[in-house]
């Protein structure tokens, strides 16, 4: 038996590590939920307002594309931020690299809310939009990796993909507030949106870079970063050594990625562009969709982390992987229809269901890929450099195999079923469990 002193001080402990693993999680979940609601913003006004008041000289699909070029450029500039903040996310902390990235998120946000139009300043307009956009991927890049580790790192035993699937739970708000926001600004006349309504989104991030900053600050550094630091097992150039010896966890957690970050970008931006333009639907009706699917996984999102618990990550990714193949022609087949219930049905089972079974076990999964000592550096490479790929070209590709099928998705639905198959084969060679 222990003195009753003893047995009051392991409970206070207790006590003390059960805190640290909800604030960590809460932390994680929120503070993502802000960042991705910076970023899905800009995808969402890419899509329906930018072509008109930064390109305007362009015609409807060159000024579309120019839009998703610049919103490109903030997915090439994730590697580089995974590189950066991952460097020092290993050597400095996690939570450090988290506050300068959320920082880096919010201002730009601001900063595009207050940019003049073409008309008003002519192609610096679009200059400074790249420059914010550059900024906001740098941050992107180094978020991710140090959100997943502060929460799957503070976890317990057994429930690390349950923690781990609450960053991941964060983009589904962070869908919501950017679909609502843009959804509400939607319903101003076309002169009013155009000429000052978009901007209220984004000058409303000045508030959540508040209560983000207030979250994260309350956060302890990561114990798994504190045990590397005590035993003296930093590495001196952590990418380098990734890059040298765990070469093949790259190549594999890039190639899983590649289809859920392509799927996503896809089903929730780029079919924004596709309802309305060549479909002709209600932009109302397409961003209450995507809110709907979102509004999904939400709850989907942490049960697939608990269920990776139980039955192993890799299944259910896996089974989202074999989603992908089964639905990407059908996913168009029922925007086409033009039902309501069909494009809400369409939505709610690519974000709800399929991407939450990609999207929720990927902390947990992909973390135990890499050494703790080299993590960060390793899962920001990867992620990021298919995001890039993946994420950043998803409207461009979308957009070229669309006109190469004279409107029709065929195409674009083979692609996806392409990256699906690709999916299944990498992470079928993942390790399953820490070794």
């Amino acid at each position: 038996m222990y003195p009753a002193n003893s047995q009051a001080g392991i409970a206070s402990a207790n006590a003390g590590t059960a805190k640290q693993h909800t604030v960590a999680g809460i932390a994680s979940m929120l503070g993502t939920t802000i960042e991705w609601y910076d970023f899905f913003i800009y995808g969402t006004a890419a899509a329906l307002i930018f072509n008109k008041i930064f390109f305007p000289s362009f015609d409807p699909i060159s000024g579309t594309l120019a839009a998703f070029a610049t919103y490109s450029v903030g997915f090439f500039a994730r590697p580089l931020g995974g590189i950066v903040f991952g460097h020092f996310g290993d050597k400095v902390g996690r939570k450090s690299m988290l506050l300068i990235t959320l920082m880096m998120m919010g201002i730009p946000t601001i900063i595009i809310g207050l940019i003049p139009t073409y008309e008003q300043i002519g192609y610096w307009a679009a200059v400074i939009l790249v420059l914010m956009r550059l900024l906001q991927g740098l941050a992107v890049g180094g978020e991710w990796g140090g959100a997943v580790l502060m929460a799957v790192e503070h976890a317990p035993e057994g429930k690390k993909g349950f923690f781990g699937s609450l960053p991941q739970t964060g983009v589904a708000p962070g869908l919501i507030l950017s679909s609502l926001a843009m959804a509400s600004v939607a319903r101003l006349p076309e002169a009013d949106m155009l000429s000052w309504g978009w901007r209220l989104p984004f000058l409303a991030s000045v508030l959540l870079l508040a209560v983000g900053w207030f979250i994260r600050i309350r956060v302890a550094e990561s114990p798994d970063f504190e045990k590397v630091k005590q035993r003296g097992h930093e590495v001196e150039v952590p990418v380098v050594h990734v890059v040298k010896h765990h070469w093949l966890s790259l190549l594999k957690v890039s190639g899983a990625r590649m289809a859920e970050v392509t799927w996503f970008y896809t089903v929730a931006t780029f079919a924004l562009t596709y309802g309305t333009v060549t479909l002709g639907l209600p932009k109302t009706m397409m961003l209450n969709a995507v809110i709907a699917g979102a509004a999904v996984a939400l709850f989907t999102m942490p049960l697939t982390g608990l269920l990776g618990d139980k039955i192993g990550h890799r299944k259910i990714f896996v089974v989202g992987s074999v989603g992908i193949c089964l639905f990407g022609f059908a996913f168009f087949k029922l925007l086409g229809s033009g039902s309501v219930g069909a494009v809400y049905l369409a939505m709610v089972i690519a974000i709800g269901l399929i991407y939450a079974m990609l999207y929720g076990p990927e902390g947990s999964l992909f973390s135990v890929q890499f050494p703790p000592e080299v993590r960060y550096s390793g899962i920001s490479l990867a992620v990021q450099v298919s995001g890039a790929i993946g994420g950043g070209l998803a409207p461009l590709v979308a957009t070229w195999l669309l006109k190469l099928g004279q409107g029709s998705p065929l195409y674009l639905a083979g692609y996806l079923t392409a990256l699906g198959c690709l999916s299944i084969f990498c992470v079928s060679r993942m390790k399953a469990t820490e070794q």
